[in-house]
């Protein structure tokens, strides 16, 4: 069995309106942020209003993420989270199958 290296691969995505006022509203929603925060040992975060669908590690995409977000990972002001698969759910997201959240420290 061999691997085949992903060259290039198409990170774009579309969410209609409902589904993005749904997600972000669970993604914003002060329970679920405080979670996060008391797992970061945090006294707050804030939404970015940030998404973007993670991608296979490849030569242009060293860190499995589109490059316009690269800056956020391993940045001590930012937090890159999976979005969870019943926010995806719930907001009626199925392409893509896999999303993650930017969330700024504060």
């Amino acid at each position: 069995m061999s691997l085949k290296i992903v060259k290039n691969y198409d990170t774009s995505f579309a969410l209609d309106s409902t589904a993005k006022d749904i997600l972000f509203g669970l993604l914003t929603n002060k329970t679920f942020t405080d979670q996060i925060s008391q797992r970061l040992h945090e006294n707050e975060i804030h939404f970015t209003n940030q998404v973007f669908q993670p991608v296979p590690y490849s030569q242009h995409t060293p860190k499995g993420m589109p490059p316009e977000f690269e800056r956020y990972h391993g940045s001590d002001d930012y937090v890159i989270i999976n979005v969870p698969p019943n926010f995806m759910f719930q907001a009626k997201i199925f392409k893509p199958s896999r999303l993650c959240a930017i969330y700024r420290k504060l």
